[in-house]
């Protein structure tokens, strides 16, 4: 005989027979398997806890929880689903509401576990769970903060299985100009970031505009937060290209160095280095290099087209290409870095990835600093402002070049350093 399952019967399921357990204090170290027919209270007053559903329900199997101490919005409480759905989704459900009172029945395979009493339940939504970097929040929102390399370990996958990112890679080292040249500004490290429009509506940059969530699945990902290049050692060499920065698929590419008297042209990258003075028009780097959609940067300035004091290029920034070097002489500073990107994706508005830049000398003068961003300002041996700037760390600004260093001398000082990337990861967890 088949027995017909309706409505009003599962509610009678649902509140029939219940045999509550004894309390179950969470040690973070243990979890309940539920037998069917059960009711538990767990005091998450110290850890959070987690209840497993059975493995193998049958139709109208009931399971009950209550939350002892009122402290499962601290400690929450995972319901593990252990193979079969609950509310219709494949995913394990989070409870994070203060004094919730939840009995869940089973009813086929395709709903699995189905909610049938919520009392005092903020929501049953079933969100993400990770770890690594540095963990804050934002209203409902969490922010993974990764200053160097490390892994992001997703848990449990909820909330459109996706997360939010900025990827910025290191800024580009800038040129050196030995002998009375001036030389490149380093470029900004790569940007790449999502539209924030999946996980809070944030304030992106409009390189993110449009740009969908990445999709996550429960594993660990990887992250490589990239390094700053290295400045020019006052040398005929150029500054060094930052490095790459990493998440999942999302590659930023470190900003190009910037040229020097021996070896002029800026080099390519995420945001390409500024050409060096001393000879007319040395060409920038280009950016967005390995090229992405949409354009993780800006090509970097030129050099001055005219005699006297041909002045560098300033090193390309996210949203801007970076300044070519000015002519005539006494009117003709150094190039200045290009603009970067702003963001609020870390809960507050910050700037990434500006071009550092160039060097300059007395009559020329010297390069600004990126406007909204963090390049270095180009600096000058011959003036008081003489020692390099670099980029701001872990934000991928390209470091500002100097301008007539004396190698070996007591001024030997070299181009600025580029600023280490960050990569930063948000998504809904209640």
């Amino acid at each position: 005989m088949t027995t017909k399952i309706t409505e009003k019967n599962i509610s009678n399921l649902a509140n029939a027979g219940v045999q509550w357990q004894s309390v179950i204090t969470a040690d973070g170290s243990t979890t309940t398997t539920a037998i069917a027919g059960q009711g538990y209270f767990i005091d998450t007053t110290s850890n959070t806890h987690t209840v497993t559903l059975p493995s193998s329900p049958s139709i109208g199997d009931t399971v009950a929880i209550k939350d002892y101490a009122g402290t499962f919005a601290t400690n929450n409480l995972t319901i593990g689903r252990n193979g079969n759905n609950i509310q219709g989704d494949a995913n394990d459900s989070i409870i994070s509401t203060n004094r919730a009172s939840i009995i869940l029945v089973y009813i086929d395979a395709t709903k699995g576990w189905l909610y049938t009493v919520e009392s005092n339940v903020a929501s049953l939504g079933n969100f993400t769970q990770a770890t690594g970097g540095t963990v804050t929040t934002s209203g409902d929102y969490k922010i993974h903060t990764f200053t160097g390399d490390g892994c992001f370990v997703v848990s449990n996958v909820g909330f459109g299985n996706s997360v939010d990112y900025l990827v910025v890679a290191g800024g580009g080292g800038a040129g050196a100009g030995p002998g009375g040249n001036t030389s490149g500004g380093g470029g900004g490290g790569g940007f790449r970031e999502s539209s924030g429009t999946s996980h809070g509506c944030y304030s992106a940059s409009p390189l993110g505009s449009g740009v969908p969530a990445l999709t996550i699945t429960a594993t660990t990902y990887p992250v490589t937060v990239g390094a700053g290049g290295s400045g020019s050692s006052c040398n005929t060499t150029k500054g060094s290209s930052g490095s790459n920065s990493v998440f999942s698929t999302i590659t930023s590419a470190g900003g190009g160095g910037g040229g020097s008297n021996g070896s002029r042209p800026g080099v390519n990258g995420g945001s390409g280095g500024g050409g060096a003075g001393g000879a007319l028009c040395q060409l920038g780097g280009s950016g967005n290099t390995p090229p992405v959609s949409p354009p993780q940067g800006s090509g970097g300035g030129q050099s001055s087209s005219s005699n006297p004091d041909i002045s560098g290029g300033g090193g390309g920034g996210a949203t801007e290409v970076g300044a070519n070097g000015a002519s005539p002489g006494t009117s003709g500073p150094g190039g200045r870095g290009g603009a970067g990107a702003t963001t609020s994706i870390s809960g507050s508005s910050l700037s990434y990835s500006g071009g550092g830049g160039a060097g300059g000398q007395p009559a020329s003068g010297i390069g600004a600093a990126s406007p909204c961003g963090t390049g270095g300002a180009g600096s000058n041996f011959y003036t008081p402002d003489k020692t390099h700037n670099d980029g701001t760390a872990n934000r991928g600004g390209g470091g500002g070049g100097i301008g007539g260093c004396v190698c070996g001398g007591a001024g030997g000082e070299g181009g600025g350093d580029g600023g280490k990337g960050i990569v930063i990861i948000r998504y809904k967890y209640q």
